[in-house]
């Protein structure tokens, strides 16, 4: 675990500490710190600036309700990450994204070649709008996995299920796009094996 990781893990615990004793000022680190990686996930639920603030703001409000809930047996930013990805699933259940379905997704107009900027979250907006069409439940593992880059370990306990479940479903999801688009599929293994190998950390801000 890399120094920045464990600096920001200490860093909450500390702020949980002293809210839960009663410093509710000390909250505010934990907003400041987590603000705009918790804005950049809900945006890549909804695609939607204001209601991905609105979300993280409910994500907020629901973490200060429950702080005493977090036994610190994980980080809290996984505890934080997994209110919050529940948070969004739910916000989209009540209130859905118009999405057309992953076979009317329009073809990708990128060179094929560029396919593993997209799935590390550059801009390839037919891409994302197939992925975005996919089953909430293989969505999901796209989502944490390729575009928010977290960790294999963090993604799955993020949504709250066992590791072997999140590769089965990331690797339906994966099976799902080659299917939908034939000509990317080299790129997405190719995407699949150098993601694998990239370095463990707990998420990007």
């Amino acid at each position: 675990m890399n120094t920045a990781a464990n600096t920001k893990a200490d860093a909450d615990r500390e702020d949980v500490a002293r809210v839960l004793a009663g410093e509710v000022r000390a909250f505010e680190n934990i907003v400041l710190r987590w603000q705009a990686p918790l804005i950049n996930l809900a945006w890549r639920y909804t695609r939607d600036r204001s209601r991905a603030e609105e979300m993280a703001q409910e994500a907020f409000l629901r973490a200060w309700r429950n702080l005493k809930s977090w036994r610190g047996e994980c980080r809290f930013s996984s505890w934080l990450f997994a209110l919050a990805t529940n948070l969004y699933r739910n916000e989209l259940k009540r209130i859905p994204m118009q999405l057309l379905p992953v076979d009317y997704a329009p073809e990708p107009s990128l060179p094929a070649a560029q396919l593993e900027m997209a799935m590390k979250g550059r801009r390839c907006e037919d891409v994302r709008s197939a992925v975005l069409a996919l089953p909430m439940h293989y969505r999901e593992p796209v989502i944490l996995y390729y575009f928010f880059e977290m960790d294999l370990a963090m993604a799955a306990a993020t949504l709250k299920m066992p590791e072997g479940t999140f590769k089965a479903r990331l690797s339906r999801a994966r099976k799902i796009l080659r299917e939908r688009f034939p000509q990317l599929r080299d790129e997405i293994a190719h995407v699949q094996t150098t993601t694998a190998l990239r370095p463990k950390a707990e998420t990007r801000a």
